[in-house]
């Protein structure tokens, strides 16, 4: 019953429970054609609306209306209207979405009130599957940009599960939702955030820089609709608990969290943590002569079982890319330009990024460069596609180095203010992402069928969707 919605609602279900099965969606398409048994009438807000259960069981069975049946989508309609103290008008335009799966909004209906009429209801998902569709570089444009409150200071963006972002400026992380609302800041109090990460859409992790004199930094598990912190994650070092600095992070489907880490003792290398627990569960300590505490990014290979961990010029003088198995502590692959012969900056690696079904790491360089290194050869050398050489007379005076990020077999490059899209075997350039607007790009991320692009200069972060597929 409807009640067992409200219950229910935060619990999770059995995935299966979500799916309405053709033959269940043909037995309730037939049985409802003429059958006043199948139909249900609801009194919201002083209107009358009557529909039917094929209707409602578009809703899935964790909305408000997937109460009204049994496990079999058998119907179990009340003796009388049902009556929901809500808004009318929205119920309208949310019932005729089940109806069609087309979203028409009246201009007299503020996007916010409706979002929040279909949260009450259990259907902010299926608006915002009828907002825009499933994430294609090639189709994507520009839907909202967003202006920060402190500009020139912007360090990361990371998009969320649900649509939602947060970006780091400095010491504090702003964090926003899918309707592009602003919660509560996340504030260290003066500490600089290197790297933030969503565990899911309630929780986000956040690496900073220890602070001397106070024994504090490292990471902390952070709510993403209050700012409170959680519990912090600590570094034990010989028995000893250890302040340290964080910096990059990763994930992985174990629920693990990996970051590289900095103490003042021995703590160089890369640390993990339990994300449920908060318990560091193991410690990959760096060699000498190779770097792994100060790495700029950490990427987890699921194919692979491995995590990429890559420091990458300027922050060192060199370059060093490994993979580590953390299984038997050992690093089963590693490349460097240590003693390559480069007598200027145009192949320094800026960034880097594996690419398990090509079996190789994809970097760039400061212009836009792709390079591929082959993961099946040991310390092997890059092979450099030199499409962007026309650059170097436009590059702006105060250029952000390129990022990469490798998502749906489509391979994104940001680059001054635009952002190229790659696909195909080969990696042809097929689009690009254009915004003027705030200066160069200094970070994007990908998630929740959306890409954001962070700007330097401004701090504007734009927002870029695919459009819905028309309705035939």
């Amino acid at each position: 019953m409807i009640e067992d919605y409200f219950l229910g609602k935060n619990k999770k279900k059995k995935k299966s429970s979500h799916l309405l099965s053709v033959q269940n969606l043909e037995f309730i398409l037939l049985t409802s054609m003429g059958n006043s048994k199948d139909r249900i009438k609801f009194n919201v807000g002083g209107r009358i609306f009557e529909t039917t259960s094929t209707t409602l069981a578009n809703a899935g069975h964790d909305s408000f209306f997937g109460a009204l049946f049994d496990d079999d989508w058998n119907l179990s309609p009340p003796k009388e209207d049902l009556f929901i103290d809500r808004n009318p008008d929205c119920f309208a335009v949310l019932l005729d979405l089940l109806r069609t799966g087309d979203l028409n909004v009246p201009a007299n209906i503020p996007e916010r009130l409706l979002h929040r009429e279909a949260s009450f209801y259990g259907l902010l998902h299926h608006v915002r599957t009828a907002k825009w569709g499933p994430f294609d570089g090639n189709r994507l444009r520009l839907s909202d940009s967003v202006k920060g409150i402190a500009p020139g200071d912007g360090t990361a963006v990371r998009a969320g599960p649900d649509g939602g972002c947060c970006v780091a400026h400095g010491s504090v992380v702003h964090v926003f939702d899918w309707m592009l609302e602003e919660h509560c800041p996340i504030n260290l109090d003066y500490q600089r955030v290197n790297d933030v990460g969503w565990i899911d859409s309630d929780n986000i992790v956040l690496s900073a820089c220890e602070k001397l004199g106070r024994g504090d930094g490292g990471m902390g598990l952070f709510s993403s609709s209050t700012g409170d912190l959680r519990y912090k994650f600590q570094v034990c070092h010989e028995n000893q608990v250890k302040s340290y600095t964080a910096g990059a992070l990763s994930f992985n489907q174990d629920y693990k969290i990996f970051s590289s880490c900095k103490g003042r003792s021995n703590e160089y290398g890369v640390g993990v943590w339990d994300q449920i627990t908060g318990k560091q569960t193991d410690f990959f300590y760096e060699s000498p002569g190779w770097s792994l505490g100060d790495a700029d990014k950490l990427q987890w290979l699921n194919g692979m079982n491995c995590l990429l961990v890559a420091t990458l010029f300027p922050r060192k003088d060199n370059c060093y890319i490994s993979l580590l198995d953390f299984r038997d502590k050992n690093m089963v692959w590693s490349w460097s330009d240590i003693g390559s012969p480069m007598a200027i900056d145009e192949k320094r690696v800026r960034d880097a990024i594996a690419m398990e079904d090509s079996n190789s790491i994809c970097v760039v360089n400061e212009f836009e460069d792709l390079g591929f290194i082959d993961l099946r050869m040991y310390g092997g050398s890059v092979r450099w596609s030199s499409r962007s050489r026309l650059m170097k007379s436009k590059m702006p005076d105060e250029p952000c180095y390129p990022k990469l990020a490798l998502h749906e077999g489509q391979l994104f490059s940001s680059m001054n203010d635009s952002i190229s899209v790659f696909c195909g075997p080969d990696w042809v350039l097929t689009s690009r992402l254009r915004r003027s607007y705030g200066g160069s790009i200094c970070d994007f991320s990908i998630g929740g069928d959306r890409l954001f692009a962070l700007h330097s200069e401004e701090n504007v972060f734009d927002v870029w969707e695919t459009p819905p597929s028309p309705i035939i």
